[in-house]
């Protein structure tokens, strides 16, 4: 059995009863039934807790005249959300602003738990990046049918018609190739960094390892971006006009 964080073991303690009654309902067998929840699952939770709170805080301070530091931070990230789909998918990018901006966030945040002690980044395991791209897969083509209707397939298709058969399974292939750069680059960045901290503080635990926690936090922060920059190419080329 692999080791649990503290986090994990209380959540065990007290939900897994519950969640192998789900995880059966859902024919489901969990790998260790007396500890269904892992770390990965617990670092989520967390992530999805912290965000739940900063979001409702930041709804309650709101004020006009005297904005709180939280406001000041929402409404800094709001721009910046706001800004890069402007600029990337063009017309009509506030109603993608919601979905961009959790992503941004979620991600930003799995990447950081791994600095803190007692912690580690869910995003190193290769289930969870898997998950954001299986998730954002699916919402960009969604909104592609959603603002073309079935006429979407168009773009599988290219321009001239005695090349459909051969653009198509061309064209699909590559749409489920983002699926796998989307979790490739995101797990092999964070693992990697992750696996160098480890190994430093297990050799030289005073001084040279801040070097590469400075370096994991670089790495978190550009990830996340590159993960939220992806999805913003992929869902202006979804409901971009001129299939």
């Amino acid at each position: 059995m692999p080791t649990q964080l503290l986090i994990t073991r209380t959540l065990n303690a007290h939900f897994a009863g519950p969640v192998d009654s789900l995880l059966h309902a859902l024919h489901i067998q969990p790998q260790y039934p007396a500890k269904p929840i892992t770390n990965e699952f617990a670092m989520e939770l967390l992530v999805f807790a912290v965000l739940l709170a900063y979001f409702i805080v930041v709804r309650l301070t709101l004020n006009v005249e005297k904005p709180a530091s939280l406001q000041h931070l929402a409404e800094m990230t709001h721009e910046f959300v706001s800004e890069q789909g402007d600029q990337i998918i063009g017309h009509g990018s506030e109603r993608f602003t919601g979905y961009l901006t959790v992503l941004l966030l979620f991600i930003l945040l799995c990447n950081l738990l791994g600095l803190i002690p007692g912690l580690e980044s869910p995003t190193a395991n290769v289930v969870v990046p898997l998950g954001f791209a299986l998730v954002t897969f699916i919402y960009y083509h969604y909104h592609g049918i959603r603002t073309h209707g079935l006429s979407y397939g168009k773009q599988f298709l290219g321009p001239v018609w005695w090349l459909y058969p051969l653009l198509l399974p061309i064209e699909i292939i590559s749409h489920f190739a983002r699926i796998l750069s989307l979790t490739v680059r995101l797990y092999a960045n964070m693992f990697a960094g992750d696996l160098l901290t480890i190994a430093f503080f297990s050799l030289v635990p005073i001084g040279v390892p801040l070097v590469f926690l400075g370096l994991h936090l670089g790495v978190a922060v550009v990830q996340a971006y590159v993960f939220f920059l992806l999805a913003a190419i992929y869902l202006s080329l979804a409901v971009a006009q001129d299939h």
